[in-house]
């Protein structure tokens, strides 16, 4: 035996004896389980962060900037101009302030969802109609503040709700919650068909998609309007909404999913829930959202949603084509998106191999 074996040990030889480089831990970390669980780690963290401080910078502490209202003209009268003026410093913020020479036409521009409220003046006093159904909290703090000014000028002030919420949903939370519903179960029914039926051809996921976006808008519609009695809700209408926004959120994230493959919840989850939903209007008026999100959140499938659904609620007969055609124009990208670089989708089956013809035919 040689003085430099012993029993019991091994000599070390070529690539196993040696230690592995840095480079080589690195590749094999890339190959492992491991690096995607740190990623997502590091993600979810973010992601919950994120998510606390997009709801909490739109809802917690709402402030108006711009509140449109009518004013029916006329004789300019003092007491008119001082509420005003003292009502701004109340609410520490600006009435946008739109002149209608009738009442009925200052009224319609509510009907039209253009103004939040009507300023009138009345014999020494002044009216202000507010509309709950176009902003609970953009009606509440209207309210509140005029209660307070009127007394402190010496003007005596009327306030009226012209435009009611529903019994069911007194803080006009309930659409907000329906539409979120259909934009959440929207995205995760899209995950699960990628999950759970990964074998489906574009054509069949798109119709799919589909499917469970109609039956899942008619569980809402029928669980929030019969089961609950919360809404009255006019019942095609609705559903269809909902189902358009249900397959539009399904269809974002199939769209993510061709572009991004395993990382597609991240921008899926970002536009749809830490933005869309906070600007959708729904919780937080729209008058009193900080100004870009009050912007952006119409083009957004959350706020398009809430914004038809408002209006199919509470302004039959005055319904918009804009939200319509923000939900159609997301699922419209959506699906060409998917359509054009299918190839690259993570789901879908091979062809069927052709017969083989029988031996000597």
């Amino acid at each position: 035996m040689d003085d430099h074996e012993h029993e019991g040990e091994s000599v070390p030889h070529g690539a196993h004896g040696r230690a592995r480089t840095a480079a080589e831990h690195w590749a094999a970390f890339k190959k492992s389980p491991f690096l995607p669980a740190v990623v997502l780690t590091v993600i979810l963290a973010a992601a919950a962060g994120l998510f606390a401080g997009s709801y909490t910078y739109a809802m917690a502490n709402p402030a108006p900037r711009h509140i449109p209202t009518a004013v029916v003209t006329g004789p300019a009268a003092p007491q008119q101009r001082a509420f005003v003026a003292d009502l701004e410093k109340a609410l520490n913020a600006s009435l946008r302030l739109t002149g209608y020479a009738t009442y009925p036409e200052a009224r319609n521009a509510v009907e039209e969802q253009r103004e939040y409220a009507v300023l009138r003046t009345s014999g020494r006093g002044v009216e202000l109609d507010v509309s709950g159904a176009s902003g609970a909290s953009v009606a509440q703090l209207l309210s509140e503040a005029a209660a307070k000014v009127g007394p402190a000028t010496g003007v005596p002030v009327t306030v009226r709700d012209i435009k009611p919420l529903q019994k069911g949903d007194p803080r006009g939370l309930a659409l907000f919650y329906i539409s979120l519903a259909a934009v959440i179960i929207g995205f995760v029914g899209a995950i699960q068909l990628s999950v759970h039926a990964r074998g489906l051809n574009p054509a069949e996921r798109i119709a799919f998609t589909l499917a469970y976006a109609l039956l899942g808008g008619f569980a809402i519609v029928a669980v929030a309007d019969w089961w609950l009695g919360a809404l009255r809700l006019p019942f095609v209408e609705s559903w269809l909404i909902l189902a358009l926004t249900m397959f539009t959120s399904g269809m974002v994230f199939t769209m993510f999913n061709t572009l991004m493959g395993r990382w597609a919840m991240i921008p899926t989850w970002g536009l749809m829930v830490l933005l869309g939903n906070p600007s959708s209007g729904g919780a937080v008026s729209w008058p009193l959202l900080p100004s870009v999100l009050g912007l952006i959140g119409r083009w957004l499938p959350p706020g398009a949603s809430v914004n038809a659904q408002h209006a199919a609620v509470y302004f039959r007969g005055h319904q918009h084509a804009f939200p319509f055609l923000v939900l159609a124009g997301w699922s419209l990208v959506s699906c060409t998106v998917f359509w054009t670089w299918r190839h690259r989708h993570p789901g879908g089956r091979e062809p069927a191999p052709a017969p083989a013809h029988a031996a000597g035919a």
